[in-house]
């Protein structure tokens, strides 16, 4: 039974609209130009701190614009649990910010070595199966409680896929979503980027990557989709990275007008953290996402 009713309705309510990824070389600009934008969407990990001139940057920004947090650490897929002291950070940054959404990401990064609490520094992948299932719920629904409020979880790019998977990805997401009353994050461009790759595992017997990510989105309910992330991503000779370090690609946007069709005019956002262009560029890239929008948001 989904347990969503059980946290506050305001955090679904939210309107369909389209931000960027706000990161440290547009702080300035930003808040002396004031671009017309939706929302902005911050790692929640650069804002911990009590106090500082982050916070104040964060807190100045949040006059003009809704924030949605978005972390890299929380590790739900962790066999260990949910670190405490981080979901207490997370749970403070939430109250001083007044988000609009808070997500993370459908991975794990946590395991406790030799007596030690190790933290792997990266998105990890985890197996879809029924025991990863369970506890993938235990810590959505323990950070779920600490805030609140409904968690966007986030598909991820994976490089690798792990033994002992007995369903696929979507099944594992839409369970998890049913169970918990979370939402769903889709990042369109990691779904694509581990298409092309199964492409170079698997050469010519893998599905066209386009309609394999098709497939992948039509067996999501639209109703658990929270968000969308689009991104860009860089193609090397035997591996395709999620380096968010370029425009988005034609195919993503291909995508993300597939997506806009399945689930209607989802909050978008787009996200660029590597080789970051100037703010216009980023600016237009959002703009592009919003034309795209235009005719689900008219229907709607």
């Amino acid at each position: 039974m989904s347990t969503l009713n059980r946290f506050a309705p305001e955090a679904q309510a939210v309107p369909a609209n389209v931000g960027i990824g706000w990161r440290h070389p547009h702080y300035a600009e930003l808040l002396e130009t004031r671009p017309p934008l939706d929302f902005l969407e911050v790692h929640s990990e650069n804002f911990f701190a009590d106090g500082g001139a982050a916070l104040a940057l964060l807190q100045q920004a949040r006059a003009s614009y809704p924030v949605s947090l978005h972390g890299v650490g929380l590790a739900l897929g962790s066999a260990c649990g949910v670190d405490r002291w981080h979901l207490e950070q997370l749970a403070r940054l939430a109250e001083r910010i007044e988000p609009l959404r808070i997500s993370d990401h459908a991975c794990f990064a946590r395991a406790v070595i030799n007596g030690r609490d190790v933290h792997a520094g990266d998105l990890l992948p985890i197996p879809f199966n029924q025991e990863a299932l369970d506890l993938f719920c235990r810590n959505v629904q323990q950070v779920q409680e600490r805030l609140q409020r409904p968690l966007l979880v986030e598909n991820l790019s994976a490089y690798l896929t792990l033994a002992g998977s007995d369903r696929s990805e979507t099944d594992f997401l839409v369970e998890l979503a049913q169970r918990t009353g979370c939402g769903l994050l889709v990042d369109v461009n990691n779904i694509y980027v581990n298409a092309l790759n199964a492409r170079i595992a698997d050469g010519q017997d893998a599905p066209d990557p386009l309609r394999a990510c098709e497939h992948w989105l039509d067996q999501l309910p639209a109703a658990a989709v929270g968000e969308i992330h689009l991104a860009g991503h860089c193609v090397m000779e035997d591996i395709v990275i999620d380096d968010h370090g370029s425009r988005v690609g034609d195919a993503v946007w291909q995508l993300y007008a597939h997506a806009i069709a399945r689930f209607g005019a989802v909050p978008t956002l787009v996200e660029w953290d590597t080789a970051l262009p100037p703010l216009a560029v980023l600016l237009g890239e959002a703009e592009r996402a919003r034309l795209l929008k235009q005719p689900a948001e008219m229907a709607a």
